[in-house]
């Protein structure tokens, strides 16, 4: 009874298929860690100008939903364009996969770290 296919790779084969189920093994788990252990938020610079943070504004709320930042809603307050715009530019960056490129906004916005909310104003 002669090999099928040839050859008597049969055992490389394996021993590659083995190095690459290990290494996927390690990678998978490493990734996962890392995905869920890191929650981010984008927000306004403090910097950015007024006219951008209004286009910022006007932009993300064409885009998402901008009810919280409605009068009598729980993010009306504080009633500045700072706020008002890091609430919407994050709704946006949030419904669009939370990417960097989601939070760039003409240089105008951050990525962070630890949640901004406050009161009853939650940052999703």
């Amino acid at each position: 009874m002669g090999s099928r296919g040839g050859g008597g790779g049969g055992g490389a084969q394996l021993l590659i298929f083995s190095l690459g189920f290990v290494l996927l093994c390690f990678t998978s788990s490493a990734d996962i860690a890392g995905v869920v252990a890191q929650k981010t938020w984008c927000v306004a610079k403090p910097s950015a100008s007024n006219d951008v943070l209004s286009l910022n504004l006007n932009y993300a709320c064409s885009q998402v939903s901008c009810a919280v930042i409605q009068k009598g809603g729980p993010c009306y307050y504080p009633d500045n364009l700072v706020s008002r715009a890091a609430v919407a530019m994050n709704l946006y960056y949030a419904a669009n996969g939370r990417h960097p490129w989601n939070c760039y906004f003409n240089n105008s916005a951050l990525v962070v770290q630890s949640d901004p909310s406050y009161g009853s104003c939650t940052y999703y």
